[in-house]
């Protein structure tokens, strides 16, 4: 059974071909993210870490400047920008691999696109700064939205639904309406049910079992799992780095229910557990 029906995204500059699942590698430019905070706070580290998830067969690389784990505080726009430019701009001088800049700060999005990336990863789905849609709009950037309930310092307070798909599918298609309003095209979105993001571990189990439900956008489906604290809470493991087991358990299954891109720290195993998924549900070799 196939899925493969939005097969391109595009972003400013290049084309992301979905036919095969596409692994999008963490970068996290910050002393505080959840699982590789303080990593790769030296650009010539982060840039080194980069081209190794590229080896490793990474579509496109996210490079974030601000940690949005549960419960972490905004930095400054200046903050963020000294963070995620001097990378952006070292990787630019080594590949062509897509960036994505995960921001949703507007000027912070512009000056990433200025500086190289194809993409915008906004958590917040346009919500949280009002010039953002049309920012992208005018960079001709792609733009990836998430559905959250809330900014990341009060969102795990904010998990108690009526219905949880019925209010991600509802809230990723205002997001949608947003974009394309502003003058996103279609071709450039890409959609993210935010696993982790305002939902309880229940929630996030309830919503990768029905993952397939948002093939209704019509938009090409992002799964950022990796490493998160639900998985922590099913195998009793409060350490995120040992998580990895955990992670490409959803990321076969995300694959079985037509996902097109998975956020991952893990890029290698993440991509080879994607590809044989993908080659079980294809009935075909990659």
């Amino acid at each position: 059974m196939s899925h493969a029906r939005e097969l391109k995204l595009s972003g400013r500059g290049c084309e992301l071909d979905l036919t095969q699942p596409c692994i999008m590698g963490v970068l996290n430019i910050t002393p505080d993210s959840f699982s590789d905070g303080g990593q790769y706070l030296n650009v010539d580290q982060a840039v080194r870490q980069g081209l190794a998830m590229q080896q490793d067969g990474a579509a496109l690389l996210d490079i974030g400047g601000e940690s949005t784990r549960p419960g972490s505080l905004p930095v400054s726009a200046e903050e963020e920008l000294a963070r995620v430019i001097p990378v952006i701009e070292g990787l630019r001088q080594e590949t062509d691999l897509p960036l994505s800049i995960d921001t949703s700060k507007a000027s912070v999005a512009l000056e990433a696109v200025a500086s190289g990336a194809n993409f915008v990863n906004d958590i917040s789905g346009l919500r949280f700064d009002p010039k953002m849609a049309d920012t992208v709009a005018e960079t001709g950037a792609g733009l990836f939205l998430m559905h959250t309930s809330g900014r990341p310092e009060v969102m795990q307070q904010l998990t108690e639904y009526q219905n949880l798909l019925v209010e991600v599918v509802s809230g990723l298609r205002q997001s949608i309406a947003l974009a394309l309003l502003a003058g996103v095209d279609h071709n450039r979105l890409a959609v993210d049910p935010g696993i982790g993001f305002g939902k309880s571990a229940v929630g996030n189990l309830e919503l990768l079992q029905q993952l397939d439900e948002l093939h209704q956008l019509d938009c090409p489906v992002l799964l950022g799992t990796s490493r998160k604290s639900f998985i922590g809470e099913i195998l009793g493991q409060d350490n995120p780095q040992k998580r990895l087991f955990g992670t490409l358990a959803t990321i076969a299954l995300g694959v079985s229910k037509g996902v097109q891109i998975f956020r991952a720290h893990d890029v290698r195993p993440a991509r080879e557990v994607a590809l044989v998924a993908w080659a079980i549900r294809e009935q075909q070799l990659p």
